[in-house]
């Protein structure tokens, strides 16, 4: 029995963390219910359904360009990626290098374009060669996009690689030295398919981010057959004013994206279970 004090007042239970944590969960569905029955009752489906999930405009979208929209997209990110983890790599080996001046510019290459929006990266490769004439990209617009979205991501992937590197054990880089492994031999065979396995899912994380940031692409004028998803759902959606065909390919990037992050979540469940 709860001891009682002088005053006669029994003092109050405090509440464990289970039931705390029960109690917030109660109240969490219970508002969860009461938005799904305020949407029930004010929301008018058929017309919802008229903008965003009309048949005819599913029917059409999917049945037009929308493969090649969806495969442009893979291209425009495959490159970009490719593109992002050379450069990624080589900047992260020469922030650790001991050479001031490597440091140095890998530094203000990883802040500047951490620091500029990619869209206007992208706007800006686009308008190169009206500021350089006789200057042409090599497969452009594709090659355009993976430069421009490459450099970009190569500044993140630098830092995340950077830390990759240094999370190898010295005692197995000292151990290859001993063994006559010049610097560079160590590196190219010791540390770096360590520290790649070790950056796996973060470097995943990354190609999700890019494959989203590949919707940026709309800005260098593309035609129909260089279309990536976005731009693709953006013109059928201004050309029949209904937003479905945004809507089909918002779910398409689900589709590259989902799983991606559902392999991601088990990379770093193997990794957690290996530590």
């Amino acid at each position: 029995m709860s001891a009682i004090t002088a005053e006669g007042v029994r003092p109050k239970r405090k509440l464990s963390a289970r039931k705390r944590g029960q109690r917030v969960r109660i109240v969490q569905y219970a508002v969860l219910a009461l938005l799904v029955l305020l949407a029930i009752l004010f929301v008018d489906g058929r017309q919802v359904s008229q903008v965003f999930f009309r048949s005819d405009m599913v029917r059409r979208t999917i049945s037009t360009n929308l493969p090649l929209a969806f495969l442009n997209t893979i291209a425009y990110t495959g490159g970009a990626f490719v593109v992002g983890l050379a450069g990624g790599t080589v900047l992260a080996l020469m922030k650790l290098s001991h050479v001031g001046p490597y440091r140095w510019l890998a530094t203000i290459y990883t802040e500047f374009f951490r620091g500029v929006p990619a869209l206007i990266v992208l706007l800006t490769f686009g308008l190169l060669p009206l500021a350089l004439p006789g200057l042409k990209i090599p497969l452009d617009p594709y090659g355009t996009v993976w430069v421009g979205l490459g450099m970009v991501s190569a500044a993140y992937m630098s830092e995340t690689i950077r830390a990759g590197i240094q999370a190898v054990p010295k005692g197995q880089i000292e151990a290859a030295r001993s063994l006559g492994m010049s610097s560079g031999l160590a590196t190219r065979r010791i540390v770096l398919p360590q520290a790649f396995r070790i950056v796996t899912p973060p470097l995943t994380n990354e190609l999700v981010l890019l494959t989203k940031d590949s919707s940026l692409v709309y800005v260098l004028g593309l035609t129909a057959q260089g279309y990536d998803l976005t731009k693709y759902g953006k013109d059928l959606s201004n050309t029949y004013a209904n937003v479905t065909p945004l809507v089909i390919a918002g779910l398409s990037y689900l589709v590259i994206t989902l799983p991606l992050t559902f392999l991601v979540r088990k990379m770093e469940a193997r990794q957690a279970r290996s530590k």
